[in-house]
């Protein structure tokens, strides 16, 4: 048996040989969630012996991790927002870029509630529905309509659902199809990496991601081409489309919204100053 400290010194070194840049971090929380206890405990309980059904599942854990099996996954679990959602490989990890959407999303929430508007939300191709349940968390009044085309992803959704403590409805289908009625913003993160491109990944990503949500088409556009035509079907007088983008997508996404009858077509940078939103009213 094995103690903390050697473990710990184990698992830097197989996932330093495998490439990992963030070896020295994934060890740690890795051994926090085989040991149930925090990193200060670690270090003060250093010499500890490791009971050997722990100390497996660690080695298993670190194994996975260099085999490019994402950590999320391993984890079951990824933060987003102030949240963290439960996630596994039916549906893509939520990341950072992403919050951009949300945080878009959210000031346009917040323009549409001081007009004293009842607002409905639909978060088309919702996948582990952190989207959705992070503006229902931040806007309590919402109606929040979630929707995907995989029935694995919904059953992920609604187990975020139970863990958020949200109250949310579901729809099993492809894009609006099962969709009854106008929403007032609709929020999406649909397929858009070019089909070309998918093989030059990241292997956490090609390799174990869901391909079904992240190919969207030879130029990755589409799904945005297929929402874009259908979305003023669904949307009230002055509602809003709001979708996540490749950061080379955005002119090609507004000229489709423009051609289609939106206005204010608006582009959005993330972090790193890349586009990744675009957005625009009916």
């Amino acid at each position: 048996m094995a103690t903390i400290e050697e473990l710990l010194l184990i698992g830097k070194q197989r996932l330093e040989e495998s490439g990992n840049e963030y070896a020295k971090y994934e060890r740690k929380v890795l051994l926090e969630e085989a040991l149930g206890c925090n990193y200060m405990y670690m270090l003060m309980n250093a010499e500890e012996t490791v009971e050997v059904s722990r100390e497996q599942q660690y080695l298993e854990w670190i194994r996975q991790r260099c085999n490019h099996y994402p950590l999320q996954y391993i984890l079951g679990k990824a933060h987003f927002m102030d949240f963290t959602f439960y996630v596994n490989e039916n549906v893509l990890i939520p990341r950072n870029d992403t919050e951009i959407l949300v945080e878009t999303a959210n000031e346009l929430l917040d323009a549409m509630q001081a007009d004293n508007t009842k607002i409905r939300v639909l978060d088309l191709c919702c996948g582990s529905g952190c989207i959705g349940i992070s503006l229902k968390k931040y806007h309590k009044d919402i109606a929040l309509v979630l929707s995907d085309y995989s029935e694995k992803a919904l059953e992920v959704t609604k187990k975020n659902l139970e863990l958020l403590q949200v109250e949310a409805e579901t729809l099993h289908g492809d894009l609006f199809e099962p969709f009854v009625g106008k929403a007032n913003l609709i929020v999406s993160n649909p397929p858009y990496i070019e089909s070309e491109v998918i093989g030059t990944l990241m292997p956490e990503v090609r390799e174990y991601e869901p391909m079904m949500a992240l190919d969207g088409g030879a130029d990755g556009l589409d799904f945005y081409k297929r929402i874009i035509d259908e979305a003023p079907m669904y949307l009230e007088n002055c509602g809003y489309l709001v979708f996540e983008i490749g950061c080379n997508q955005a002119k090609e996404v507004m000229h489709l919204m423009t051609e289609r009858g939106f206005s204010n077509v608006q582009v959005r940078q993330d972090y790193a100053g890349l586009d990744r939103v675009v957005f625009g009213q009916i």
